[in-house]
């Protein structure tokens, strides 16, 4: 992708987790599969609308030991601790939306020491693409969502992120998907992430 026409004026950014800043080797067919759902169905969408309490914490059972599994196997992606540890040293808040849940998040984030300003879990809001995680970001950092990159690996960062009204990043180490011509700029490796942040955007000052 070409680079943006003028750099924008980013004084935050946001990530998505699995898939994006950590590899967890989750197995979502698999997940389907334990539950009984068919393929390609949003797990998260497919519990909620269990009319069955019974089965809905049945299926939460699974999701949880599945995130539980992956939580304990991740490994961060090449570059993701230098990228980071570049964004905090210009000024950049930092923090993660994920639809993983707060406990599977938090062992991830102490496994592999990484710190963020703020974290929100699908138990602190709406899944995505819903965007009320990152609007309650924007809101927290007194930053205008159009001054905030989200980067993600999935069509849903890449909806969240649009119907937020905020830059979006496709992390996409291998091949780019269809949906990848709905993101804002693409990142294809953490270890050119300084470069790649140069060569679209420039550091806004606080307020």
């Amino acid at each position: 992708m070409s680079p943006l026409s003028d750099k924008r004026i980013l004084r935050g950014v946001i990530f998505d987790l699995d898939g994006t800043l950590v590899d967890s080797r989750l197995d979502f067919d698999a997940i389907r599969r334990d539950m009984s759902l068919p393929p390609g169905v949003p797990i998260l969408e497919a519990v909620e609308q269990t009319e069955s309490a019974a089965e809905r914490e049945r299926l939460q059972a699974i999701l949880h030991r599945h995130e539980l599994a992956g939580a304990e196997q991740a490994t961060l992606f090449d570059g993701v601790p230098e990228f980071l540890k570049w964004l905090e040293t210009r000024g950049l808040p930092r923090a993660v939306l994920t639809r993983n849940s707060r406990a599977s998040t938090e062992i991830v984030l102490a496994r592999l020491g990484l710190q963020f300003d703020m974290v929100l879990t699908r138990e602190d809001a709406p899944p995505k693409p819903d965007p009320a995680g990152l609007l309650l970001i924007s809101t927290a950092w007194n930053i205008p969502p159009a001054e905030l990159l989200f980067c993600g690996d999935y069509l849903f960062d890449l909806e969240a992120g649009s119907r937020a009204k905020m830059v979006t990043a496709l992390f996409a180490p291998v091949e780019l998907p269809d949906f990848a011509t709905q993101a804002d700029t693409i990142l294809k490796s953490f270890r050119d992430g300084v470069t790649w942040f140069d060569r679209h955007f420039q550091i806004g000052q606080a307020n």
